[in-house]
């Protein structure tokens, strides 16, 4: 399949595995960008290696591909090299010559050893746009240390106001760390495109999981920042407004997200308790976050009296903010997810089809294209480096003697 998206055209050589590196590349393949993954023979991205559960194959036995794997490498070509040896870095080197963007997510001068860090690229690649993710940034005292996305919730501070007022700090039930560094560097990424479609010059994009979980703190950041001290921990409660948690309802729960003080009066309303709009600890937003203890036990009594889908039909008749606690399959079964097309299905060499989630960006000129299942193994190494490279079937056959690039096996 032909790419359809506005980055068609472009050449992206991911260097990256696990999480943040991986989503930011296959947001820009989803956008028509070529991404070829350099993966270690034999071996591969480490979360090939995390499962169950992983893909079946036609006979119904698990496969080597990992759900977690799958989740970010479609869009993709993989090509196995071994980088320790000088005949593989040099593969990379003359695949870097013909890339406009290179992503990787090595510890801080772990790439140099291979001559393929920043400086060793920046002469003879000048238009190439690098970016590098790691867990502290090529910087500061903790730039040598490792970052996986649970420690960085915990340091970055998200994990302090989430999870329930009286227990344990909970971290939130994705990556949503790497995630967000993801999408922090592929903005990074497409705005060095620009610069360099007007100059002519690439740059180093220096982009750490610590800072993007600062940023994403958001709110809650800026709470601490304007009041001196640090937000409260909340469970499902927010602290700036109130109602907008979770509630009981006769048969399970449900949330609302009352979000001015007409809504809570609707709400009061549809609820038979209009008395409680016209309180005067409760008639408005800044009286009910003061009073949110008053207030959120009242509040529960009501709601238990009622099923959930009689509360959202109820409640969203009168345009207040609601809706149910879905599973991840009841999500997937949401009309509005079938309708954006947010469930997509892929061929795939081992079990005839894939299903993935969908990119959520929707472009009315330049659509994304779903063209590649995540790939196997090496899959692409022989076709990448023949079309890229130039390297005749002897010279390939040379190279996988010497062990330097992956057996067609890995593929």
């Amino acid at each position: 399949m032909t790419a359809t998206g506005p980055l068609a055209g472009l050449r992206v050589l991911d260097l990256s595995r696990i999480l943040a590196g991986p989503t930011c590349t296959q947001l820009l393949g989803d956008m028509g960008a070529e991404i070829i993954k350099i993966e270690r023979p034999g071996a591969g991205d480490d979360t090939r290696a995390w499962g169950p559960p992983y893909l079946h194959d036609r006979q119904g036995a698990e496969t080597g591909e990992s759900a977690y794997y799958l989740c970010a490498n479609r869009n993709k070509r993989s090509v196995a090299i071994d980088l320790s040896q000088e005949a593989g870095a040099d593969l990379v080197r003359r695949l870097a010559a013909h890339s406009d963007i290179l992503i990787e997510n090595y510890k801080v001068g772990g790439l140099a050893k291979f001559g393929l860090a920043y400086d060793d690229l920046k002469e003879s690649c000048p238009r190439l746009v690098y970016c590098s993710i790691t867990g502290f940034g090529q910087t500061g005292p903790k730039a040598h240390r490792t970052g996986y996305d649970f420690l960085i919730q915990g340091m970055g501070g998200i994990m302090s106001v989430t999870g329930p007022a009286d227990g344990q700090p909970h971290k939130v039930g994705v990556g949503i760390a790497d995630v967000v560094c993801g999408l922090y560097a592929s903005s990074a990424v497409l705005a060095a495109l620009r610069h360099r479609d007007l100059t002519g010059r690439g740059q180093h994009l220096d982009i750490a999981l610590f800072d993007s979980q600062l940023a994403w703190l958001i709110n809650a950041g800026t709470y601490y920042l304007t009041a001196g001290e640090a937000p409260p921990r909340l469970g499902n409660g927010h602290p700036n407004i109130v109602p907008y948690q979770v509630f009981p309802s006769a048969d399970g729960h449900f949330i609302i997200a009352v979000g001015n003080d007409r809504q809570f009066a609707s709400f009061c309303t549809v609820a038979g308790e209009p008395g409680l709009a016209a309180d005067p600890r409760f008639a408005t937003n800044a009286e009910r976050v003061r009073n949110r203890d008053a207030l959120i036990p009242i509040l529960n009594d009501i709601t238990a009296r009622r099923p959930t889908e009689v509360w959202i039909a109820d409640l969203e008749a009168e345009n207040v903010p609601c809706g149910p606690v879905n599973t991840i399959p009841e999500a997937f079964a949401d009309p509005q997810a079938e309708h954006r097309n947010m469930r997509i299905t892929l061929p795939h060499p081992l079990s005839d089809t894939v299903d993935l989630i969908g990119c959520p960006v929707q472009m009315s000129e330049t659509p994304v294209s779903y063209r590649h299942a995540p790939p196997l193994l090496g899959a692409d190494t022989d076709d990448v480096l023949g079309d890229v490279l130039g390297l005749a079937p002897e010279d390939l056959s040379a190279l996988r003697t010497a062990a330097v690039i992956g057996r067609t096996a890995d593929a």
